[in-house]
């Protein structure tokens, strides 16, 4: 792994921890309201996702299920662990990573754009990982 290869896995990791911080503190309900605008602003306009039970959400699908969420957890913790780098395109990095909830985790691969404003979220894939959930 050459030194910029580490620079671009650090930069993602950076990313997706950042997103799920912001995910987490809407969720507890300690975030501040405007928070969901950095949360809305990362997702591009064409934003899709493969929800772990295989549903497929566009962006307002995802919005429309989270704004309504503030507070609803107020226990909530995400972990984020074992982000790497699957390829690369000019412009774009395709990741994978896995997530923690309460012993229960997903396993997703994120399409990013990298920009002048920053991080786009482009595409999300989460799969169930096992855990106490009974999902595997």
């Amino acid at each position: 792994m050459t030194g910029t290869d580490r620079d671009l896995t650090g930069a993602v990791r950076a990313e997706v921890v950042r997103h799920h911080q912001v995910i987490e503190q809407w969720l507890a309900g300690r975030a501040p309201r405007a928070a969901f605008d950095l949360f809305s602003a990362a997702h591009a306009p064409g934003f899709t996702m493969v929800a772990p039970d295989g549903r497929l959400l566009s962006r307002g699908d995802v919005l429309a299920e989270v704004e309504p969420a503030y507070g609803g957890r107020p226990d909530a913790r995400i972990e984020v662990r074992a982000v790497a780098v699957v390829t690369t395109a000019p412009g774009l990095v395709v990741a994978r990573y896995e997530e923690w909830q309460d012993d229960e985790g997903r396993l997703a691969t994120v399409v990013l754009q990298d920009g002048p404003a920053g991080w786009r979220w482009l595409h999300l894939h989460e799969t169930w990982r096992g855990g106490s959930g009974g999902r595997s």
